[in-house]
Protein backbone atom coordinates (compact mmCIF):
# COMPACT_ATOMS: atom_id res chain seq x y z
CA UNK A 1 0.00 0.00 0.00
CA UNK A 2 1.31 3.49 -1.08
CA UNK A 3 1.86 5.83 1.76
CA UNK A 4 -0.74 8.13 2.41
CA UNK A 5 -0.25 11.53 4.37
CA UNK A 6 -2.57 13.68 5.20
CA UNK A 7 -2.09 17.40 7.59
CA UNK A 8 -3.54 19.44 10.08
CA UNK A 9 -2.83 21.76 12.47
CA UNK A 10 -4.11 21.70 15.93
CA UNK A 11 -2.54 24.85 18.53
CA UNK A 12 -0.40 25.59 15.84
CA UNK A 13 1.45 22.36 15.88
CA UNK A 14 1.26 20.70 12.24
CA UNK A 15 0.21 16.95 12.37
CA UNK A 16 0.71 13.97 9.31
CA UNK A 17 -1.02 11.30 9.55
CA UNK A 18 0.73 8.82 7.32
CA UNK A 19 -0.66 5.50 6.53
CA UNK A 20 0.80 2.40 4.57
CA UNK A 21 4.16 1.93 3.82
CA UNK A 22 7.33 4.57 4.76
CA UNK A 23 9.55 2.61 2.12
CA UNK A 24 12.96 3.71 0.54
CA UNK A 25 11.80 5.46 -3.04
CA UNK A 26 8.56 7.75 -3.31
CA UNK A 27 7.19 6.69 -0.06
CA UNK A 28 10.18 8.31 2.31
CA UNK A 29 10.84 10.73 -0.69
CA UNK A 30 7.02 12.29 -0.08
CA UNK A 31 7.56 12.20 3.80
CA UNK A 32 10.94 13.82 3.34
CA UNK A 33 9.60 16.82 1.00
CA UNK A 34 6.48 17.37 2.85
CA UNK A 35 8.30 17.75 6.36
CA UNK A 36 11.32 19.89 4.71
CA UNK A 37 8.44 22.74 3.49
CA UNK A 38 6.88 22.61 6.87
CA UNK A 39 9.76 23.12 9.26
CA UNK A 40 10.47 26.61 8.78
CA UNK A 41 6.94 27.46 9.25
CA UNK A 42 6.39 24.71 12.13
CA UNK A 43 8.80 23.76 14.43
CA UNK A 44 6.21 21.56 16.81
CA UNK A 45 5.27 18.42 14.22
CA UNK A 46 3.53 15.27 15.39
CA UNK A 47 4.25 12.25 12.84
CA UNK A 48 1.38 10.08 13.56
CA UNK A 49 2.16 6.42 12.19
CA UNK A 50 -0.96 4.59 13.79
CA UNK A 51 -1.79 3.35 10.24
CA UNK A 52 1.87 2.64 9.04
CA UNK A 53 2.08 -1.17 8.67
CA UNK A 54 5.52 -1.29 7.43
CA UNK A 55 9.22 0.65 7.67
CA UNK A 56 12.26 -0.35 5.85
CA UNK A 57 15.61 0.90 6.24
CA UNK A 58 15.47 3.62 3.84
CA UNK A 59 12.12 4.98 5.56
CA UNK A 60 14.07 4.60 9.22
CA UNK A 61 16.71 6.62 7.57
CA UNK A 62 13.98 9.33 6.50
CA UNK A 63 12.58 9.29 9.83
CA UNK A 64 16.06 10.00 11.75
CA UNK A 65 17.00 12.61 8.60
CA UNK A 66 14.55 13.95 9.56
CA UNK A 67 14.17 14.23 13.17
CA UNK A 68 18.18 15.76 12.50
CA UNK A 69 16.73 18.50 10.15
CA UNK A 70 13.92 19.69 12.07
CA UNK A 71 16.65 19.85 15.52
CA UNK A 72 18.84 21.58 13.47
CA UNK A 73 16.29 23.82 12.85
CA UNK A 74 15.39 24.70 16.35
CA UNK A 75 12.14 22.69 15.69
CA UNK A 76 10.63 19.10 17.03
CA UNK A 77 9.39 16.35 15.87
CA UNK A 78 7.30 13.64 18.02
CA UNK A 79 5.96 10.30 16.91
CA UNK A 80 2.67 9.07 18.00
CA UNK A 81 0.29 6.09 17.71
CA UNK A 82 3.07 3.47 16.87
CA UNK A 83 1.82 0.37 15.96
CA UNK A 84 3.62 -2.68 17.20
CA UNK A 85 5.25 -3.68 14.32
CA UNK A 86 6.47 -0.36 14.04
CA UNK A 87 7.17 -0.17 17.83
CA UNK A 88 9.33 -3.61 17.76
CA UNK A 89 11.47 -2.31 14.72
CA UNK A 90 12.08 0.98 16.56
CA UNK A 91 13.21 -0.70 19.51
CA UNK A 92 15.09 -3.39 17.79
CA UNK A 93 17.32 -0.55 16.03
CA UNK A 94 17.52 1.40 19.20
CA UNK A 95 15.59 4.37 17.83
CA UNK A 96 13.35 4.93 20.78
CA UNK A 97 16.10 6.35 22.00
CA UNK A 98 16.58 9.02 19.63
CA UNK A 99 12.56 9.80 19.24
CA UNK A 100 10.30 11.23 21.22
CA UNK A 101 7.74 8.67 21.33
CA UNK A 102 3.83 9.08 22.53
CA UNK A 103 1.13 6.42 22.63
CA UNK A 104 -1.14 8.74 20.95
CA UNK A 105 -1.55 11.78 18.70
CA UNK A 106 -3.47 13.79 22.15
CA UNK A 107 -0.31 13.01 24.28
CA UNK A 108 1.88 13.73 21.54
CA UNK A 109 -0.08 17.26 21.27
CA UNK A 110 -0.35 17.67 25.28
CA UNK A 111 3.39 17.09 25.71
CA UNK A 112 4.30 20.19 23.18
CA UNK A 113 1.28 22.31 24.92
CA UNK A 114 2.81 21.97 28.25
CA UNK A 115 6.39 22.17 27.08
CA UNK A 116 5.27 26.32 25.94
Amino acid sequence: MQLKITTKTVDGILVLQCGGRIVFGEESSLLRDMVKKAIPDSKRIVLNLGEVNYIDSGGLGTLVALHTTASNAGGTIKLASLTKRVGDLLQVTKLLTVFDVHESEYEALEAFRTAA
